[in-house]
């Protein structure tokens, strides 16, 4: 169960100049990404459009970037009017508009309440957002709330942070990256993104969710040191463990 004195995980603050510039390398990085390291990319979309449950209708997808994701689902007139793209960043928020005027774009913070009733969604995904987030059980929580109980899925990808593979491919490519255009330490900027290690994540959802399936990518092996990412399909307690 969670640790009360673990989380939320603090972070020094910011100037307002290093915000921009942590938000420009972000959608840098994440235009980048599908060009140079297609594969993984695939992976990381993929995964989650393979793994979604017959017959939905509703999509949250938290933490949705720019949108990337958007662009390998299939999805009928019906799903795309009812896929709800969630992100923190304004700016990031307009770019989705902008590219996919057809579904709904919500600015929000999933460790927050957000206005959906209960059992909203039969379909969540989280793609590369748990590492990030400071108060990630009560994320968790609020993805359990609005995941449909009786065929809700949350689908789940996430960096094998940590493992020496991640670490040897993060040398070479996003921190290769970062020190092409700026000063400050690489170091600095990933440990304030990177929060939580597999263990960690996995040890949050347990309580709320059961893992129906795990995919290791790319060597499928089920190791964390030598994978960079891992898939997770998750189905929804019931009632949450301890309540």
């Amino acid at each position: 169960m969670t640790n009360p004195s673990k989380w939320p995980k603090s972070l020094p603050p910011l100037t307002p100049e290093q915000q921009q510039v942590i938000d420009a390398f972000m959608k840098e990085w994440l235009e980048v990404l599908p060009k140079r390291y297609p594969a993984f990319e695939r992976f990381n979309h993929t995964y989650a459009v393979h793994h979604a449950p017959k017959g939905f209708v509703r999509t949250l997808e938290v933490g949705a970037g720019i949108g990337a994701h958007l662009a390998y689902e299939q999805l009928s007139p019906n799903q795309r009017e009812n896929y709800y793209a969630l992100e923190y960043r304004a700016s990031l928020c307009h770019e989705i508009a902008q590219r996919f005027p057809e579904i709904r774009v919500v600015q929000g913070d999933c460790q927050k309440r957000l206005d959906f009733e209960d059992g909203f969604f039969e379909r969540i995904l989280a793609i590369h957002v748990l590492e990030h987030l400071p108060d990630l059980p009560r994320a968790i929580q609020e993805l359990h709330r609005l995941c449909d109980k009786t065929r809700g899925v949350l689908t789940v990808v996430i960096p094998c942070e940590g493992g020496w593979a991640y670490s040897l491919g993060r040398l070479l490519s996003a921190k290769r990256l970062w020190t092409k255009h700026h000063t400050e330490p690489y170091d600095v900027f990933i440990k304030r993104e990177h929060l939580s290690v597999p263990g960690e994540i996995l040890e949050e959802l347990a309580p709320y969710f059961r893992i129906e399936h795990r995919t290791f990518f790319p060597l499928r092996i089920p190791a964390v040191f030598c994978n960079l990412v891992i898939g997770l399909t998750c189905r929804p307690l019931v009632k949450a463990r301890g309540e």
